[in-house]
Parts: C-alpha cells; sequence; structure tokens
C-alpha cells in the first residue's frame, strides 16, 4: 500500500507550530527560522487545499481543519517515535547533556546512570548554556536560575529561593524516553528532591 503523505519537514512544522501557536517557538524547537516554519505551513496548506491557521495581529489560532488535523499528526509522530525507540539496539538512544560550568558533576553520578541505562549513550558537554540548547548542541540543559524560557520546560532540581539548578528540555522533546529517564534519575538520587516542574506559559504570535 502506498501512502499520500505530505512532506515531513511540513508535517513537523505544522504540528509544533500548533502545539505553540507561535512559528517562533516552533523555530526554536526544530532548530530553523521563523520564516521557514511558516513558508513550510503554507507549503502544507497549499498541498492539503484547507488553511490549518488564523493568522491574526500578533496571534496565530488553529481554524477548524487545524484543531481537526492535530491530533492524528501528533500521534503519528508519537507512533514513529515508540516504534523506532523500540528498534534501537542498546546504547542507541544518544543524549547529549550540557552543563553550566559551576555544576559539579559528582552529584549526578553519571557512571551509575551509564551502567544502569545501557540504552542510553550519555555525553556531557561542560560548560553549556542556554545558546547551546536552542542551536541544538545538547538536548538537556541543567543550567543556572534559568526558571522560565518560551517554549522550554524548566523543573528545578535542588531547594532554595535562590537562583539555583534548573533542568531544562525543549517542550516538544521533554517526553522522550532519553531526557525522561534522566529526569527520573535526578529524582532518585539520595540528595535530589521531586522537581518542581513549572511549564512556561506560552504566548502565541505569527512572528513572537
Amino acid at each position: 500500500m502506498t501512502y499520500a503523505l505530505p512532506p515531513l519537514n511540513a508535517l513537523r512544522a505544522f504540528e509544533a507550530a500548533a502545539r505553540h501557536l507561535s512559528f517562533k517557538l516552533a523555530a526554536h524547537e526544530l532548530h530553523v527560522t521563523p520564516a521557514a516554519v511558516g513558508q513550510q505551513v503554507k507549503a502544507l496548506e497549499a498541498r492539503l487545499g484547507v488553511q490549518l491557521f488564523e493568522r491574526l495581529h500578533k496571534q496565530l489560532i488553529l481554524t477548524a481543519a487545524g484543531q481537526a488535523y492535530l491530533p492524528g499528526i501528533s500521534e503519528g509522530f508519537r507512533h514513529i517515535a515508540e516504534a523506532t525507540s523500540q528498534l534501537k539496539p542498546a546504547g542507541a538512544m544518544q543524549l547529549q547533556l550540557g552543563v553550566h560550568g559551576s555544576f559539579d558533576l559528582r552529584r549526578l553520578d553519571l557512571a551509575a546512570f551509564r551502567s544502569t541505562h545501557a540504552e542510553i549513550g550519555l555525553r556531557v558537554l561542560q560548560p553549556a548554556g542556554l545558546h547551546e540548547l536552542v542551536e541544538g548542541k545538547v538536548d538537556l540543559l541543567i543550567a543556572r536560575g534559568l526558571r522560565h524560557h518560551p517554549g522550554y520546560r524548566c523543573e528545578r532540581i535542588d531547594e532554595g529561593s535562590g537562583g539555583g539548578d534548573w533542568l531544562v528540555a525543549p517542550e516538544g522533546t521533554a517526553d522522550c524516553p532519553e531526557i525522561v529517564s534522566f529526569r527520573v534519575w535526578l529524582r532518585a538520587l539520595p540528595a535530589a528532591k521531586p522537581l518542581a516542574n513549572r511549564r512556561p506559559r506560552l504566548v502565541g504570535g505569527v512572528g513572537s
């Protein structure tokens, strides 16, 4: 059976933009420019012959067609990700962790993580910051004092009222198996407390 499918990149652009209601935040997630996301969505709309978004002044809204289309596309990507995860041999899932320069890596007991998670190839980049995360050089970041950033999930990993250390991941990949495994590992460390999950409030906008 031959499947009549639109281009994958166009579907990814639509799905990310629909979740964020913002071309700019979708662009951050996909590591492209907002203009590229907008062009991909426009090409998808032309191919389908339907309008998926209402482009208002500084606001992006799903049309009825877009709302009906999104669940199936999101579910399709989830099935692809799960099938890929099951297919990969041990160590095939790669996780690039970025860590700010003053963080003591001994807190993470990375040797024990690697020994108990043979399916994940963990690499660490230190020092690293938000720039490396946005540019796609790391998949996950331990940052100092980054309590909120649009399009990213920020979860505190220590106690206190100061800046503290935060685990930061793009909203679109924050629930990927390898990131979930590392998050669970952090929670289980003897000195760790449950992560304080703060999902950022996303403000939609065509170019915002």
